[in-house]
């Protein structure tokens, strides 16, 4: 009768409703576009690479895009990366956390069964009023076993547990998307510091071929002034241009170092165990063709914006579970068992036991502590949907930021590779004309110092264009939709070790 009862009970909560507000997908952004950032078509002229670069409104996005830079060194640190980082490590084992969590919240739609065993060895005290007919010669020692199941259930009459366990589902999948949004972040920082590395090493290049030139300069200026055609006005300002070329040297070489260390860093190395791949422009090839998506897809593809959704859905759940705490809680509850004074009599006749009952539990007096914490819970709701609404702006914003650097690097790099090959001209022009005697060294190497001050700016457009491109990639999120396989961390001791 009394296993009928909860039977009863326990559909008849299944099919209550559940009180709160039910959770509802915010509606996308209906803008098609990201203002009067460019969305398709070129966007460059082909570059000193031989490449162009296309704007494709649609197109998807590779799980690996950093692939797309073509080069076998940056895929394998990336891998490496995603496998040692120990923020990896971190976000996958936030997630099973938050699953595990999430599957004991479950678990509150059930009744709790516990067995218990007792065994009990006493005395009574003979010839008391206790026991007034018990002889002073009987045996006044006794055992006494039980053993019993004790079944408790509360039924989900209001949906306070269906809410409950919705939170705790929404949690895990924001942990889930914080786990993409790590895997996105890491792989950008790895591709973006290696262009930056390949940037300082060939700035650094540049200045030292333009600082080799600038001591050529100052050693023919100083002979010019013993020969009198040059005086000291001439050779103090031709040191001083060569010192500030070398001033700069030192800031590049640090950047440099500290580029590596930082990518040491992402691979979850320490700094001594720095890996062996360098690189340079050269070793990089820029991505032709670039994905672009309308704002109401992009709200799918970010995870940070996807985190940001279930989070809303966490508060949304969170007003219903604080609602469902100021209503009556109803509990079932029921005993079945066996006693004995020796063991073999626990399960013989007339040593059954059972007993069942249920309360109803309602708060009358609490001073306004649960008034308050639904307060704010639905405060709490108001904050989540806000910083949804921001992390929407970000993520367009993102993009057409994304879009205008891209715009404004080619437009760069075409400029630069102008200057570039007018310098170069001007540089092949004077070493034909002091071939011939009609220019003097000075004038060579002045041509040369232009063309390598060209090549520096132009090193640099280059860069900010590879890195932008990976913004790009970035702030489109990442592919990670495309992913058919999760990335296994390497765990390692918390020394590295």
């Amino acid at each position: 009768m009394v296993s009928r009862l909860a039977a009863g009970v326990l559909i008849a909560s299944l099919a209550a409703c559940a009180v709160g507000p039910n959770f509802k997908r915010p509606t996308p952004p209906k803008a098609r576009d990201f203002g009067n950032a460019p969305m398709q078509g070129e966007i460059a002229a082909p570059g000193p690479d031989g490449s162009a670069q296309h704007f494709v409104a649609g197109e998807d996005i590779p799980s690996q895009w950093w692939m797309l830079f073509r080069s076998p060194a940056l895929n394998d640190l990336v891998v490496r990366a995603l496998t040692g980082n120990p923020d990896v490590g971190a976000a996958q084992a936030a997630l099973r956390q938050a699953n595990e969590l999430y599957l004991a919240q479950r678990t509150a739609f059930f009744p709790v069964v516990e067995g218990n065993f007792s065994g009990t060895r006493a005395k009574n005290a003979l010839g008391t009023i206790a026991n007034p007919t018990s002889l002073p010669q009987a045996n006044p020692y006794y055992n006494l076993y039980t053993a019993q199941l004790t079944i408790s259930y509360l039924p989900d009459v209001f949906g306070g547990v269906r809410r409950a366990v919705e939170l705790a589902k929404a949690q895990a999948d924001s942990t889930r998307f914080q786990l993409e949004a790590t895997y996105l972040t890491l792989s950008s920082n790895v591709v973006v510091t290696a262009v930056q590395e390949a940037s300082l090493r060939g700035q650094i290049a540049a200045t030292m071929r333009l600082l080799d030139l600038q001591h050529q300069l100052t050693d023919k200026v100083q002979h010019q002034r013993v020969l009198g055609t040059a005086n000291d006005l001439d050779v103090l300002a031709q040191q001083s241009l060569e010192a500030q070329t070398a001033q700069t040297l030192p800031p590049l070489q640090k950047q440099l170092g500290q580029t590596r260390d930082a990518l040491t860093a992402l691979l979850g190395r320490l700094p001594s165990d720095e890996p062996a791949d360098t690189f340079r422009l050269d070793d990089l090839t820029l991505p032709t063709d670039l994905p672009v998506s309308v704002p109401a897809k992009l709200i799918e593809q970010r995870p940070d914006v996807r985190q940001a959704e279930e989070n809303l859905h966490a508060a949304s759940a969170a007003v219903g579970v604080a609602i469902a705490n100021m209503l009556p809680n109803l509990a079932i509850s029921g005993d079945i068992g066996t006693t004995g004074l020796a063991m073999q009599q626990l399960f013989g006749p007339n040593t059954g036991f059972w007993s069942g009952g249920g309360s109803l539990t309602q708060t009358l007096f609490d001073a306004g502590a649960l008034l308050h914490k639904k307060r704010a819970a639905d405060a709490a709701l108001d904050q989540a949907a806000a910083q949804y609404r921001s992390a929407v702006i970000l993520a367009c914003q993102n993009v057409a930021d994304s879009l205008r650097a891209l715009q404004a690097d080619a437009d760069a790099v075409k400029a630069s590779a102008d200057a570039q090959r007018a310098a170069k001209k001007t540089f092949d022009l004077a070493q034909h004309q002091r071939e011939l005697g009609a220019i003097t060294l000075v004038a060579v190497l002045i041509a040369e110092q232009a063309y390598n001050l060209a090549e520096l700016a132009l090193v640099q457009a280059q860069a900010n264009r590879y890195s932008d491109t990976a913004g790009l990639f970035q702030a489109l999120g990442g592919g990670w939709w495309n992913r058919t396989e999760e990335p296994r961390y390497e765990r390692f001791s918390p020394t590295g070790e």
